[in-house]
């Protein structure tokens, strides 16, 4: 059995974070956002709210403080951003208690898909996981041939490992990892946060403990967290962000012509340059990639 720490869910601006500047590129983001959406503003119609439930990655990385405030500028809207785990995300896509959904669990959303819960489904960027903790690495997991080897040394010397336990995407992955070491992660060394990305890594910092992240999230708070990335790379480890339009039929509330738009947006050339520059200046490298065939 798990040992769980707390369990909270916790919205856009409740998380700590640190956005780096843009500078050029967010100001060439907003005009080729004109440009590209010419009137959606006029269309869309002002005072509508758009109710946008996405992983604490895309929160905690900081990209939304950038594309929220741009996509409420362009059309008039508001933005109600919920920032929980994807499956719990997807759970608000099935009640019809969310437009649109930012999601990173590929199986899990296909599911989703087949079953009717929406429409439309684009993924569109990237990043990876990577396996953290402290610079002394007891397990030795530096030294793993895979990530399955890495957490069979977990496992083995019993190192505290943190868990989200959120049913997030991040958690789905390490749950597989685990399967494919073939180890049932249970007792006092295996402990669930139930917290977002970066409030885990906060509290793996002070634990001096192992934990899984999207490197995004990672980079965002190294600083502050002085973790170390200890095992990366492996193929199984590779992190696929998909945007998703809602079944309108699953709610009279769902703002299905507002969703769209945002969907577009999304999309667009402008966000996209804004998706390559987060986290260059900062830390030499993006928090996330475009997929090239998105």
């Amino acid at each position: 059995m798990s040992v769980r720490l707390s369990t909270s869910t916790i919205e856009h601006s409740s998380q700590p974070r640190r956005v780096g500047t843009l500078g050029t590129v967010w100001t060439r983001a907003l005009i080729l956002i004109s440009v590209a959406f010419g009137m959606v503003g006029c269309q869309s119609g002002t005072n509508e709210t758009l109710i946008l439930a996405t992983t604490t990655s895309t929160r905690d990385t900081g990209l939304l403080d950038v594309l929220v405030p741009m996509f409420e500028e362009q059309t008039g809207s508001s933005v109600k951003t919920i920032a929980v785990g994807t499956g719990a995300t997807l759970t608000m896509g099935r009640r019809g208690e969310a437009d649109v959904l930012l999601v990173h669990a590929p199986s899990q959303e296909q599911t989703f898909m087949d079953e009717g819960h929406g429409i439309k489904r684009q993924p569109f960027m990237f990043n990876d996981f990577v396996l953290l903790g402290p610079a002394e690495d007891a397990a030795e997991v530096s030294e793993a041939m895979s990530a399955a080897e890495a957490f069979q040394k977990i496992s083995a010397l019993q190192a505290l490992f943190l868990s989200r336990g959120d049913d997030s995407g991040t958690h789905f992955r390490e749950q597989l990892v685990w399967e494919m070491a073939g180890v049932e992660p249970s007792g006092a060394w295996y402990q669930q946060t139930g917290q977002g990305m970066g409030q885990t890594l906060i509290i793996a910092a002070d634990k001096k403990a192992y934990t899984l992240s999207d490197r995004g999230t990672y980079l965002n708070l190294k600083e502050r967290t002085e973790l170390n990335v200890l095992y990366e790379g492996d193929t199984e480890l590779r992190n696929i962000y998909s945007v998703i339009l809602v079944n309108p039929e699953k709610s009279t509330k769902i703002n299905k012509e507002l969703a769209q738009t945002f969907f577009d947006f999304i999309l667009s050339q402008a966000v996209s340059e804004v998706i390559e520059a987060l986290g260059v200046e900062q830390h030499g490298e993006p928090y996330f990639r475009l997929l090239s065939n998105r």
